[in-house]
């Protein structure tokens, strides 16, 4: 099959325009016609790694840290990252990474952690702003419902868990067709007043081009009149990190050693266990330091992530325990999900998971 199957599949899942501004998601190394015969899947895309695809003989790499962050001026093997890079291009393997855009999506990274922690009922601890913009268009009385239809079709008016979200108002529109125009309905060089409907849906900005293509292709006028919003409210659906709740107030220390076995994990880092039992769990895999505040606000228990230095520890002020449980650990468990999605999707495709430990980080 074609690489560009396997990149639009994944970019459904977690599109490419949720990522961070700092980070390199999508296809690093490879084109998109390219023939693709097998995929390997892994949390960083070594050299090891390269070697291994090499051996069972796939071109794929998936990887959900991007192996380049920021532009590389020269390929002379000076460091690990040129080094994969030009391995993957001389033996034509093509490199993929699914990273913040599938850290912020409903039912990604964090998600996973959640399930494994048995955390219920878990929302988006930090929404994104800045991702939904209002479509107003105006509808002639007649084709209104095939135009809504043909919007909501395409993705426009889903808010949260609700879909078909819409406001409407009746008015009277006017216009003047000139002697070039094709007017649905009215006279050319005369004015035209009709019974004009406004209709205003919330679009995803990753859809706009899509329900703004069916919008107008359903409406029979000419010239179709809309606005097109951008806004400031937030996302439910995507953004960092997630928070739910235990099914009941569980000891911590039993927390902590259910999470271990869990996640794999084999030290936790902990600020003063504050509290004898926990329910209300803040998550956030990779480094996750960034959420601290979030976390206090909703009044989390305990926040479970990676990568705190130490100062950063002072930051829980006694208002809830910080568990750092190692960047690796956070994450693992996203290439077996990755793997059961590829296959399920297609069902005759080679998808492999890697064999070999990336974690840098080792204990003694």
């Amino acid at each position: 099959m074609k690489l560009k199957e396997i990149t639009q599949y994944l970019e459904e899942i977690a599109p490419l325009s949720f990522q961070e501004s700092y980070d390199n998601s999508g296809l690093i190394v490879g084109h998109p016609d390219e023939t693709i015969n097998g995929a390997l899947i892994c949390l960083d895309s070594t050299e090891e790694v390269v070697d291994e695809a090499i051996e069972i003989g796939v071109n794929l790499i998936i990887a959900h840290h991007p192996i380049v962050f920021s532009g590389l001026k020269r390929f002379n093997g000076s460091n690990y990252i040129e080094r994969v890079v030009m391995k993957a291009i001389k033996h034509d393997i093509a490199i993929y990474a699914i990273h913040t855009n599938l850290d912020n999506v409903a039912n990604g990274v964090n998600a996973m952690i959640c399930s494994a922690l048995n955390i219920e009922n878990p929302t988006i601890l930090a929404p994104k702003s800045g991702l939904l913009n209002k479509l107003v268009v105006f509808l002639p009385e007649e084709n209104r419902e095939g135009v809504k239809q043909a919007m909501f079709h395409s993705g426009a008016g889903e808010i949260g868990n609700y879909s078909n979200c819409s406001f409407s108002q009746i008015g009277t529109g006017t216009f003047k067709p000139s002697s070039a125009a094709n007017p649905h309905t009215g006279v050319k060089g005369e004015i035209h007043s009709a019974s004009e409907e406004r209709f205003e849906v919330i679009v995803e900005s990753r859809n706009q081009r899509a329900v703004i293509a069916a919008m107008c292709k359903a409406h029979p006028y000419e010239e179709v009149a809309y606005d097109l919003f951008q806004l400031q409210n937030k996302n439910s659906n995507i953004g960092s990190g997630m928070i739910g709740e235990l099914s009941q107030d569980t000891p911590i220390n039993e927390f902590f050693d259910q999470m271990k076995e869990a996640l794999g994990v084999q030290v936790i880092k902990h600020t003063s266990l504050t509290k004898e039992k926990v329910r209300k769990i803040a998550v956030c895999g990779g480094s996750g330091s960034f959420l601290m505040q979030q976390a206090i606000g909703q009044k989390a228990d305990v926040f479970v992530t990676s990568d705190f230095k130490y100062h950063q520890f002072f930051d829980a002020e006694r208002k809830t325990v910080i568990a750092d449980i190692g960047h690796y650990e956070s994450e693992h468990r996203v290439m077996e999900w990755l793997q059961g999605l590829l296959k399920q999707k297609f069902t005759t495709f080679a998808v492999r998971l890697t064999e070999i430990n990336t974690n840098p980080v080792h204990y003694y």
